[in-house]
């Protein structure tokens, strides 16, 4: 996330939807009237919604750069991950797919963008493919024509530096529209859809 990077997931942090998907560190899970509710976490909720497979890239995976040194890097997010279906991890190091408890499976896929797609689509069986980034991951589907919908949660944060999501894309020739924005104290929520 690099420095002041969390700053920009304060918006959803206290939303009652990732306090339900998410486990304390002492390992209990929190109530499920705990979070707030409103429009930040109508959107986090949108975000879990009808998805029957996620593609990620390998640094949403974990830390771990280069060849897979062993099998003991399992994820950022212990043994109960908040995937709850098929994950598909783009790397260029092959290793063998993890079942983790609650439905997720991270699959590693080494032969590109469209190979990820074409298998999430499979394993959602009808259901949406989320694309949960990073940056350079969302960047290759948004050059690429291959995301339908794309939420921004604009945070009210200067940081000095990083990957930007939008330089050099031009969303408006490949057929984006803003359908939605909205603005809240944590984030300014846009919509934009092909």
């Amino acid at each position: 996330m690099g420095v002041g990077g969390m700053a920009l997931h304060q918006w959803v942090l206290g939303t009652r939807t990732f306090q339900k998907l998410h486990r304390d560190f002492a390992g209990s899970l929190i109530g499920d009237d705990a979070g707030s509710t409103g429009i930040d976490d109508d959107f986090a909720a949108r975000g879990f919604e009808n998805v029957g497979a996620w593609i990620l890239g390998r640094n949403m995976f974990g830390p771990v750069r280069g060849p897979w040194a062993d099998d003991s890097w399992k994820g950022w997010w212990g043994t109960n991950p908040p995937y709850h279906v098929p994950v598909f991890v783009l790397t260029h190091h092959a290793r063998a797919p993890i079942t983790m408890e609650g439905g997720t499976t991270f699959h590693f896929v080494t032969d590109g963008i469209h190979a990820a797609l074409r298998r999430a689509t499979e394993a959602a069986q009808g259901k949406d493919v989320r694309l949960g980034g990073g940056v350079a991951t969302v960047r290759q589907y948004l050059a690429a024509g291959l995301v339908d919908e794309l939420h921004l949660a604009i945070s009210p944060v200067l940081l000095g530096r990083g990957e930007h999501l939008l330089a050099g894309i031009d969303t408006v020739s490949l057929g984006y529209k803003c359908t939605e924005h909205v603005g809240t104290g944590q984030a300014t929520h846009v919509v934009l859809r092909k």
